[in-house]
């Protein structure tokens, strides 16, 4: 699939840090009001109709190997929205080769970053030109190479020295952003 077919839209993020404990991953896929290298700002409440209709549905957001519809690799088990973005929660399924090998790199620090695919559903532009996003629909969430948010780091469960400098950086951005 082509994501121009649909208009899908990638953002990657660093979320804040992604934790890993073998196969099972948690972490933020997308922060709020923060801008990413593209100029585009994720703003509250922009998951929440994306993600009821879904619940609606009984669908879920696919959880794939660097936006490749191709390479599902794991299933994310809880996605919610809280005061700094959108928080996911999963695990990579151990009898799908490439989520081992996604464990594997994500243990050696080699992959650090989420993304997420979606489709613009409300934006505007503030006076810098920057997209703000009200209301996205949220399609996937990828382990990537390449973030786009660079913001904060993903970083393995049991190293805080990733979750204190995500913070360290996500609170020098905002002071950058309020000026």
């Amino acid at each position: 699939m082509n994501p121009d077919d649909y208009r899908l839209e990638l953002k990657f993020s660093r979320g804040s840090p992604l934790k890993a404990d073998g196969m099972a991953l948690e972490g933020y896929a997308s922060l709020f009001g923060l801008a990413d290298q593209g100029g585009d700002i994720v703003q509250r409440g922009a998951y929440a109709a994306s993600l009821a209709r879904l619940a609606a549905k009984g669908d879920k957001v696919r959880m794939l190997w660097q936006h490749d519809p191709a390479r599902p690799i794991g299933v994310w088990d809880e996605i919610r929205e809280d005061d700094r973005g959108l928080w996911v929660k999963g695990h990579l399924l151990p009898d799908v080769a490439r989520a081992r090998e996604a464990a594997a790199l994500i243990e050696a620090g080699a992959i650090d970053g989420l993304s997420i695919g979606y489709r613009t559903i409300s934006a505007e532009r503030d006076s810098k030109g920057r997209r703000l996003l009200a209301e996205v629909e949220l399609w996937e969430v990828s382990l990537v190479t390449f973030p786009m948010l660079p913001d904060a780091r993903v970083g393995r469960k049991s190293d805080d020295t990733f979750e204190l400098a995500a913070a360290f950086r996500a609170g020098a951005d905002a002071l950058r952003q309020a000026r």
